[in-house]
């Protein structure tokens, strides 16, 4: 359902105030990220009774006891795969969708780019696909399956964002990283969790470093109620 204009001004008043802040005064500085995440319309994604919140500095309840992350968050994760709009991308945890919009924005303008998200929970999974395709996002492919088993059929990807924490990447993810790619995704138990980025070289070897602490729903195998 559309918003009358005068909650669109605020809506979109409120998109440049997060950029502003919670973005550029916060380090990001990926231009792709910050234009992306400028023109996504995060109060769509939210359930209607918190898009007031749309906008705050925090992660909000979704259905199936999932969470949209913090926008922080998902400048950190967009900007670490460092795109360049020609890229395949696989997202494991499509939630909400939000993420998947954010890099499909990312991949505007570019040649061939793509994203194939993953979601274990139909109903999210549904969800996702509508509101992006009411948005006009033709660049991302929502599937339902087991996230941790990636999506073969369509590897290697240079971009894998994972939206969930595990104790380490799944294997069948790492395999599926295309050289010179970049894997991005929270580490640890529910305690404590660690942003993580694997890059994997032109050698096959892989490149670890840390993003600092995080705080994600853990990443489970198999298909969700």
């Amino acid at each position: 359902m559309s918003q009358p204009p005068a909650a669109d001004d605020a809506f979109a008043l409120a998109r440049q105030e997060m950029v502003e802040r919670q973005l550029r005064g916060r380090g990001i500085r990926d231009q792709r990220v910050i234009a992306a995440m400028a023109r996504v319309p995060r109060e769509r994604f939210v359930p209607p009774s918190l898009a007031d919140l749309a906008y705050s500095d925090q992660a909000l309840p979704i259905d199936c006891e999932q969470t949209i992350s913090q926008p922080l968050i998902v400048a950190l994760m967009s900007e670490a795969l460092r795109l360049s709009g020609h890229e395949r991308v696989l997202e494991v945890g499509t939630g909400s969708g939000y993420q998947s919009a954010v890099l499909a924005e990312m991949l505007r303008g570019g040649d061939g780019g793509q994203v194939i998200t993953i979601e274990r929970h139909l109903v999210l999974a549904e969800q996702s696909r509508e509101r992006l395709a009411a948005l006009g996002h033709r660049r991302v492919r929502v599937v339902t399956g087991d996230g941790m088993l990636g999506f073969p059929q369509e590897a290697p990807f240079n971009g894998i964002l994972v939206a969930a924490a595990g104790s380490e990447p799944p294997p069948a993810l790492l395999d599926q990283l295309a050289e010179g790619g970049r894997l991005v995704m929270p580490v640890g138990g529910r305690a404590e969790q660690d942003l993580r980025i694997i890059e994997k070289t032109e050698a096959g070897d892989l490149i670890e470093t840390s993003l600092g602490g995080c705080r994600f729903v853990p990443l489970l195998p198999g298909l969700g109620e």
